[in-house]
Parts: C-alpha cells; sequence; structure tokens
C-alpha cells in the first residue's frame, strides 16, 4: 500500500507541477521513447543475471507489495517456542527433543506456534542446530561457527535482487540519453522534410527520454531496490534471534535468560518488551 502511495505521490507531483507550469501532459505521452528504455533495462537485466536471480527479483518485487510477517507477533511465538524447546531439554534431556527436530510439523510444541511453523526457512535453521546439538558432537564455538558462515551464504543470497534491481536503477538515466539520442537523430534527419512546428514537437519527444530515464530510476526503480534492501535486514533477525538464543542455552544460561539474550537482539520496533514476552510463554505455555 505505501508503495502505490509513494508512486502517486511521485507522479502527482511530477505531473501536477509541470501542468501547473502551463506544460501540456499530452507531450509527455511519448510511448516509443518508453518502450526503448523500458525495453532496454529489461534485456540488460535478463544479460547481468542467472535463471535463478531472475526469479530471486520476480519474488522479492512481488513482496515489495506485502505487508511483512517478520512483527512483534511473530518474534514473541518464536521466542515463546524456543522457551518451550529448551525448557523441555533442561527438565528431561537433549534425547526428549529428538522427535520434535525431525519431524516438526507433527510435534505438539511447534504446533502451538502456527505462524512459526509456517515459515519453513525458520523452522528448518532452528532444527538444524537443535539436531545439532542433540548429536553433540560439536561444542558451541563450533556451532557458532557454522551459524555464521550460513548466515553470511544467506545475507549474500538475500541481496543480491536488491542490488540487481538497483543496477538497474542506475542505469536508467543512461537508457534515457540513448532514447533522447535516437530522437535527436531522429529529428536532424527530418530537417527541411517537415514543418518548424513538427520539429518542435519531435525536439520536445526526444528530450521526453532524458526526463522518463531519470524520473523512472529515482522515482520508481531506485526505491524498489532501497526498500529491497530494507526487508532483507529485516528478514534476517528471526536468524540472528535463533542463533542467540540457542548460543546462550550452549553456554549455560537458563530457557529464560536465554530467550531475553535472543529478545535483545531485535529491532526496538519489533522488540517486545520483557513483560510483554513473559506473559506471552505463560498463556502458551497453559495451552
Amino acid at each position: 500500500m505505501f508503495v502505490i502511495i509513494g508512486y502517486v505521490l511521485v507522479v502527482g507531483s511530477v505531473l501536477g507541477g509541470f501542468a501547473m507550469a502551463g506544460g501540456h501532459l499530452h507531450v509527455l505521452f511519448q510511448p516509443v521513447e518508453l518502450i526503448i528504455i523500458a525495453g532496454a533495462a529489461t534485456g540488460s537485466l535478463v544479460v547481468g543475471n542467472t535463471p535463478k536471480v531472475l526469479k530471486a527479483i520476480g519474488k522479492a518485487l512481488g513482496s515489495c507489495f506485502k505487508n511483512t510477517a517478520v512483527t512483534k507477533d511473530f518474534y514473541m511465538s518464536l521466542m515463546a517456542l524456543m522457551f518451550e524447546v529448551l525448557t523441555k531439554v533442561r527438565k528431561e534431556g537433549l534425547m526428549s527433543i529428538e522427535s520434535d527436530v525431525e519431524e516438526p510439523e507433527q510435534s505438539t510444541i511447534f504446533q502451538k506456534y502456527p505462524e512459526v511453523l509456517a515459515d519453513h526457512h525458520i523452522v528448518e535453521f532452528l532444527t538444524d542446530y537443535l539436531r545439532l546439538m542433540v548429536s553433540g558432537n560439536l561444542n558451541p564455538m563450533e556451532i557458532e561457527n557454522l551459524m555464521d558462515g550460513e548466515l553470511e551464504t544467506h545475507h549474500q543470497e538475500a541481496h543480491v535482487p536488491a542490488a540487481s534491481v538497483q543496477t538497474i536503477a542506475d542505469g536508467l538515466p543512461a537508457f534515457g540519453i540513448v532514447a533522447a539520442v535516437m530522437g535527436v537523430v531522429h529529428v536532424m534527419g527530418s530537417v527541411g522534410q517537415v514543418s518548424n512546428s513538427e520539429l518542435g514537437n519531435m525536439i520536445a519527444a526526444a528530450l521526453v527520454g532524458t526526463f522518463l530515464g531519470i524520473l523512472l530510476s529515482y522515482g520508481f526503480i531506485g526505491p524498489l531496490a532501497s526498500l529491497l534492501n530494507h526487508k532483507t535486514n529485516e528478514s534476517s533477525k528471526p536468524f540472528e534471534c535463533v542463533k542467540t538464543t540457542l548460543l546462550a542455552s550452549l553456554n549455560g544460561y537458563s530457557p529464560a535468560l536465554a530467550v531475553e539474550f535472543g529478545r535483545k537482539v531485535l529491532y526496538s520496533t519489533e522488540r517486545p518488551s520483557f513483560v510483554e514476552l513473559e506473559e506471552h510463554v505463560k498463556s502458551t505455555k497453559g495451552k
């Protein structure tokens, strides 16, 4: 919704200001210029990325028009889930969660938190390291190094769509110049063949190419790249929360303190207070 509102503000401000200055809006309607710019930008996107990346870009752009799933409620459920799992480990031993880890969809603990269970990436990350804890073959330092390597790979992969979109945004002004130059070439080739008024319209049409390239870059595509970066950073926080909580548990802290460690790494806008989290954990334990 905010993306659409932003686009409306961009278009309304630019076209409205142009009209208020006495400009003729119909002059800006140049589909040929738009075809040149959009076609060249799309072609460069295809050339510069693998099919896997193109698919990821399409999926990422679709997420820009949806609300983020990483909310305060999601974090409270995630931390309550980890609290229950770690409490079970402390009371019954690591082997007691083996069935929960192997089949989280069938686990009575995981089933209490459907919003977490629906995110298969975070469930896989959590269960993979719980499985390593159950095996007992790795010490906390080795698990931390392994987590850091996996998270680094995750960050690199998640930032690829945003970087590719930003590359296209950076190139759009140049494609606008290409469209404008081609328009000027057309104008020069028409000198002596058309009237002065027609030449004026052709020059105006050529200049629209530069205008469109800059507008699309800074008003439409560039902001999407920035939004994708923000969403990527937000999506990485649940993994950091899981990492911090599990490492605290491996270092001997109680489940309550381990979850508190995880709570501290969250952004302040989504971080539940200590009391909120405590009450949520108590309410879910009674289910």
